[in-house]
């Protein structure tokens, strides 16, 4: 296994997939890496490795324990504070969410001081955060948040791009509602997306030379403004001045038609305006394979393209595919940065 400081991943609700998934990525490449530790509970973990017939994960000190234990038990590093109520699987519970956030917090100190490569964060209940005071959208948000006072080369985000099936597309907006999100589409919005976009393709994917396509908000495209001004007015203004800056970018396209097989050859990254044209032909392509990048950050930041999964956890059947693949992602982007 390459020896490289380790990939960090947040625990996650302790009363959703995010655990049993975690151990079961372990068993997967405990020999070929990645190389990764959770950031947790210990007792939450040991206790869900029990459920699932596993070996029971190792409480380290720090990370640099974690290369010599992994291909034997998972390490788990313990955040500031712990699972302190009772924990049912598949019943989430606010007093749960001191732990949450701390495992978040520690996972991204550890990547800020450059003891960790990157962080991936398990599923959380923005729900169950909310109840117990939580102020952020989600993850996406609050991650921006705790490296606010951290500089990055070139634009600043956060931005979502979710990848999966071949497909990656980058939002205009983060976690807003239909209507709020459609009101706020802004050219200068647009633009800062796209740069982002091209700039994360570069030094986080290794395209030479990214190419973007950019999702229209009407029917058509608009239908020469039949449909809709946002194309001329705003959409189609926005791509021509970053063509102008040597951004290589479409006008407008119908959106029932970009994301089909041979339409996504002729493009790198899709920016799209609202949060479900997006993630509608990521999911469809990969369901159990989608992830979550956040651009823009300090840090590596990856996700699985999934919800904590209430109803099935403690089962045992969870699948771990797009955690693996957020694994992944953040290893290959690391290694890029690096």
């Amino acid at each position: 296994m390459p020896n490289a400081s380790p990939v960090v991943i947040s625990m996650g609700d302790p009363a959703g997939i995010g655990p049993e998934i975690i151990l079961k990525a372990w068993t997967t490449r405990r020999t070929s890496g990645p190389l990764f530790a959770c950031i947790g509970d210990p007792a939450v973990m040991r206790a869900c490795a029990g459920l699932l017939g596993l070996p029971a994960p190792v409480e380290i000190a720090d990370l640099s324990a974690a290369a010599h234990c992994f291909p034997n038990a998972l390490p788990v590093l313990s955040a500031a504070t712990g699972v302190t109520a009772p924990l049912t699987p598949g019943s989430p519970d606010p007093r749960h969410a001191a732990a949450i956030k701390a495992s978040i917090e520690t996972g991204v100190a550890l990547c800020l001081s450059g003891q960790a490569r990157a962080i991936v964060t398990a599923p959380i209940a923005k729900s169950v955060m909310y109840e117990a005071g939580f102020n952020f959208p989600g993850h996406t948000e609050f991650l921006a948040e705790l490296t606010r006072d951290h500089p990055v080369p070139g634009p600043r985000g956060p931005a979502m791009m979710l990848a999966g099936g071949g497909l990656r597309v980058v939002l205009t907006s983060i976690h807003e509602p239909l209507a709020r999100a459609v009101a706020a589409l802004s050219a200068d919005r647009i633009e800062q997306i796209a740069r982002l976009t091209h700039q994360a393709l570069r030094r986080d994917f290794g395209i030479a030379e990214p190419r973007l396509a950019l999702a229209g908000l009407n029917p058509h495209a608009g239908e020469a403004g039949t449909l809709g001004r946002e194309e001329i007015d705003i959409i189609n203004p926005a791509a021509a001045r970053l063509r102008a800056d040597g951004i290589v970018i479409t006008n407008a396209l119908p959106p029932d038609t970009m994301f089909h097989a041979e339409a996504r050859t002729g493009y790198d990254a899709a920016i799209c305006l609202y949060h479900d044209q997006g993630l509608i032909p990521v999911k469809t392509l990969d369901f159990h394979g989608g992830v979550n990048i956040t651009l823009g950050l300090p840090i590596v930041r990856t996700s699985p393209d999934h919800g904590t999964a209430f109803d099935i956890a403690g089962q045992g059947v969870a699948r771990a595919e797009s955690l693996l693949a957020a694994i992944d992602a953040a290893a290959h982007i690391a290694g890029h940065r690096a």
